[in-house]
């Protein structure tokens, strides 16, 4: 994500990291129209069940959601409509090839403003089997349970036995 001080974060797809293993991320600008910039200043955003495309060399993100914003008039903006992404010629090339040949996914994990400018961080997934989530999940758990232990050994606690 973005380092810089003026960004903020719009929205977050946590399922995403869930049920993908994340290979690369790349940031891209995200082309808006009339009022999609207020809606997205109130957080009327969803990035689940979203993903891009890489269609004729451009790359598009479909499914996103971002609601209608309720001051708008007649020029309120479509919901779901496929929104392009920018992207270097590069980038979109080299992505391009690594879906079709490898058989990954593109799938927005977070959108933010960065500079007055929406972006939304683009990961490179590969789909996680049943196992892998179980393993994550119990990798979580351990890792959070050891920190428990040392905080509780910095506070001068006794562990806590099960």
């Amino acid at each position: 994500m973005a380092t810089d001080p003026n960004s903020a974060t719009i929205a977050t797809n946590r399922k995403a990291r869930h049920d993908y293993a994340v290979l690369d991320t790349v940031e891209a600008g995200v082309v808006l129209v009339g009022t999609e910039v207020k809606s997205l200043r109130d957080g009327k955003v969803s990035l689940v069940d979203s993903f891009a495309t890489v269609d004729d060399g451009e790359i598009w993100l479909r499914g996103l959601h971002i609601g209608e914003y309720a001051m708008g008039t007649w020029t309120n903006h479509a919901p779901r409509r496929v929104r392009k992404l920018l992207l270097h010629r590069r980038e979109i090339d080299k992505l391009a090839l690594k879906v079709h040949e490898s058989g990954l996914s593109l799938v927005p994990l977070s959108m933010y403003f960065s500079s007055g400018k929406v972006k939304v961080e683009l990961g490179l997934v590969r789909g996680k089997k049943t196992w892998d989530k179980r393993q994550s999940l119990a990798a979580r758990d351990a890792n959070r349970e050891i920190e428990r232990a040392f905080s509780r050994q910095a506070k001068g606690r006794r562990a806590h036995r099960a």
